[in-house]
């Protein structure tokens, strides 16, 4: 009986000690998602840490609204998170040279992670030679996505289309018909996306680079592609709703969705809300690249880690990072947020038409660009935006008086 007790007791001392080793781990992270489909995504990431024994401690912020300047406020403030959303290679410049980078070249190579990576999803997650960047998704920035039904009604294929010319030539058979040709959300960070978009698509990528890139060329500004995606601006514009002022990109797809609108040049996480809806691809909506794109803009969704940290906070914080991007945890992920997987070994039944779309365009490197915000000076993207927010807002303003804006912003930003 002294014996069974003993036995009772050292089983009963294992499992307390047992439950207290497994006690879960706090990660502060700091996200800007706020939409229906990117909440239905982050419940995927959330729901695989949880099963990790990673208790999820939520900062949310609006988002593109100067993320890395809160980011880093919170870090020099003392309450920095472990985990951040953030694109910008600079701000991982900044925590390197402040004893807070967290490279994962090791981590992602040991675990075959590097291996099923497309080449622009690792060149944009590796800043200085070195990984550190966690990908969740890969979206391209200027889609058009098109209400199957509305394009019947209006008599118009958008999959025809092969300029932006042919797009534009069928604007006034779609008013008649009764419907927007083309929604648009008017807040600065849209237009702006607009913007790269069409500077990609009228410029190519050698040009868009010159513009966006890490080194931009002043020259670039006084040549046509520029004045050509301006010209582009001002016509699209002019053919907006009402109420398109100020309206969130998700509330402008949800126009789409609704009938109001025929279609909607946005980032292909558009998607996530048509998904939402019980809208299916190839069915209900179609998407299709920018018509006569040269290039297209590619942003790849990516989180950071916070570095120097204690060894069982940092091990938790590297297998969140690998859980990510685990092939079911990215697949399920890109199905609610409504990307598309960052990994090239996922089971390519599950991808819907849109994001074979995608992983078609991902074929040929000499079209892709990526997204500025990986590449170019925040500040110089900062005044592209507020200089095409403000052509977009006052249609008193000309084409000539917008460039001439950014030439100055770029003598005291860059010169």
């Amino acid at each position: 009986m002294l014996k069974k007790f003993a036995m009772i007791v050292s089983a009963s001392a294992i499992l307390s000690a047992g439950s207290a080793w497994a006690e879960p781990q706090e990660l502060i992270i700091y996200q800007k998602w706020s939409s229906p489909a990117e909440v239905a995504a982050l419940n995927v990431l959330k729901d695989g840490a949880e099963e990790r024994g990673i208790e999820w401690i939520d900062i949310t912020i609006p988002h593109d609204t100067g993320s890395n300047v809160n980011l880093l406020n919170l870090v020099t403030g003392g309450q920095p998170p472990n985990i951040f959303s953030e694109n910008n290679p600079a701000v991982y410049r900044d925590l390197t040279q402040m004893g807070l980078g967290r490279p994962l070249t090791k981590e992602f190579e040991e675990a075959g992670v590097t291996a099923n990576l497309p080449p622009s999803v690792v060149k944009s997650i590796t800043v200085d030679g070195e990984i550190m960047k966690f990908p969740l998704g890969i979206h391209i920035d200027g889609m058009v996505f098109y209400n199957k039904a509305v394009a019947e009604k209006a008599g118009v294929d958008p999959a025809s289309w092969t300029s932006l010319d042919d797009m534009f030539s069928e604007f006034d058979k779609i008013r008649e018909a009764g419907y927007v040709p083309l929604a648009v959300g008017a807040q600065a960070w849209q237009i702006g996306y607009l913007t790269h978009a069409l500077v990609a698509t009228v410029g190519g990528a050698d040009y868009f680079t010159r513009i966006y890139g890490p080194k931009p060329d002043p020259a670039a500004l006084d040549e046509a592609p520029l004045r050509e995606t301006f010209d582009w601006l001002r016509k699209f514009q002019q053919a907006a709703d009402d109420g398109s002022v100020n309206r969130d990109w998700n509330m402008t797809t949800n126009f789409v969705i609704s009938e109001k609108a025929l279609m909607q040049i946005h980032g292909d996480w558009m998607k996530g809300e048509w998904r939402v809806a019980g809208k299916e691809a190839g069915k209900d909506f179609g998407c299709i690249q920018i018509p006569g794109a040269k290039a297209l803009s590619v942003t790849v969704d990516a989180w950071g880690l916070l570095g120097n940290q204690p060894a069982d906070v940092d091990a938790k914080e590297v297998e969140f990072a690998l859980m990510t991007v685990s092939p079911d945890i990215n697949s399920a992920f890109a199905a609610k947020k409504g990307s598309t997987p960052v990994r090239t070994d996922v089971d390519q039944s599950s991808l819907d038409p849109c994001s074979r779309e995608v992983q078609t365009i991902l074929k040929d490197p000499a079209r892709q660009v990526q997204n500025p915000h990986s590449m170019v000076d925040a500040d110089w993207q900062a005044s592209i935006w507020e200089v095409a927010f403000n052509f977009w807002s006052d249609d008193t303003m000309t084409t000539d008086e917008a460039i001439e804006e950014l030439k100055e912003n770029y003598d005291i930003i860059l010169n």
